[in-house]
């Protein structure tokens, strides 16, 4: 019984040794990526200053972004995103209003196509995934995951271009452990609205998790100014406390299922060890127990060969003195 079980435990400790190595090289690769499920809403609330509507008003903008799974595969996801930016003075706005509208809620809606690497984050520009939507670059919606303390390429759309995310030291979001990373572009040139130029300045704040790469929270103040320096729009706004909880949530699950899979393999590593000295020991003691057990070749005692068997076998059957008498008599004759 102890030989089965040591073999089994043995067995076992392969099992696991296997497992760790997986778990150290192939896991991580697989679970650190973009989900093809991604569907979430974010939303924003702040102050809008010089709005073609009136000197200011409360403001609410919501931005749903939905991976597109029938475009995405293993190493890219594919976006759509919607954002709609409107007026709120009641507090009681919808998500978005339309054209329509016959209060004039409407500041901005606007649509986006994109790629990005499951992995990176950055921006992939393949026609087979994005087809003519306008080309990106630099990280877009996400940082990477196992974020650095580096200066990273984002995203801004109203430049069309990337501009740097400088990192700017750590902050705790709602007991979560974040890297607050700034954009701060003052005064370029840029088309502030469908074809009419003139300046633009954002200094925008993220705090983003550093295991997943999700943002947790972002400010922004943003300005627009025409070319005869009449400002268009002064809006500063950020995501909603519900927000903020809801993707520190997200993040502190995420972020626990990673470091289950980071933890496994020294675990399993150091099971299957276990396993394995256990099971050799017990297969091993078997083995000697065996051995000492079995019975020895009568040939063996007192180093003799045929003759020592015969006397051997004479003594068990009670015939040796017997065998000494008549070799007395013998001699006596």
């Amino acid at each position: 019984m102890r030989r089965i079980i040591g073999l089994v435990l043995m067995g076992l400790a392969g099992f696991l040794v296997t497992t760790a190595l997986l778990a150290l090289i192939y896991i991580p690769g697989q679970v650190k990526k973009t989900p093809l499920d991604t569907d979430s809403n974010t939303r924003l609330t702040g102050q809008a200053a010089a709005l073609p509507t009136g000197d200011g008003a409360p403001v609410k903008a919501l931005s749903h972004t939905v991976a597109d799974g029938a475009k995405s595969d293993g190493d890219v996801v594919v976006f759509d995103t919607f954002t709609c930016l409107i007026t709120d003075p009641d507090g009681d706005a919808p998500d978005c209003v339309d054209d329509t509208d016959p209060d004039k809620r409407l500041v901005s809606a606007t649509t986006d196509r994109f790629a990005t690497n499951r992995k990176t984050g950055v921006a992939v520009n393949d026609e087979k995934y994005i087809g003519d939507a306008t080309p990106h670059e630099g990280l877009i919606n996400k940082f990477p995951f196992d974020v650095e303390k580096k200066t990273y390429p984002f995203w801004d759309g109203i430049l069309g271009r990337a501009v740097d995310a400088t990192f700017e030291g750590e902050e705790k979001v709602n007991g979560l452990d974040t890297y607050k990373f700034v954009i701060d572009v003052a005064d370029e040139p840029a088309e502030i609205a469908n074809g009419i130029q003139g300046t633009y300045s954002s200094l925008k704040t993220m705090n983003i998790d550093p295991v997943t790469g999700a943002i947790q929270k972002q400010t922004e103040q943003q300005k627009r100014v025409l070319e005869n320096g009449t400002t268009v729009l002064d809006l500063d706004f950020g995501f909603t406390d519900e927000t903020v909880a809801a993707n520190v949530a997200s993040a502190k699950e995420s972020g626990s299922s990673l470091a289950t899979v980071g933890k496994l393999p020294l675990i399993a590593g150091l099971l299957g060890l276990l396993s394995g000295l256990a099971g050799f020991f017990l297969w091993n003691s078997a083995r000697r127990a065996r051995d000492e057990g079995e019975p020895r070749d009568v040939g063996d005692v007192n180093g003799g060969g045929n003759s020592n068997a015969e006397t051997s076998s004479l003594d068990v059957f009670g015939e040796g003195n017997d065998t000494t008498r008549s070799r007395s008599d013998l001699r006596r004759s």
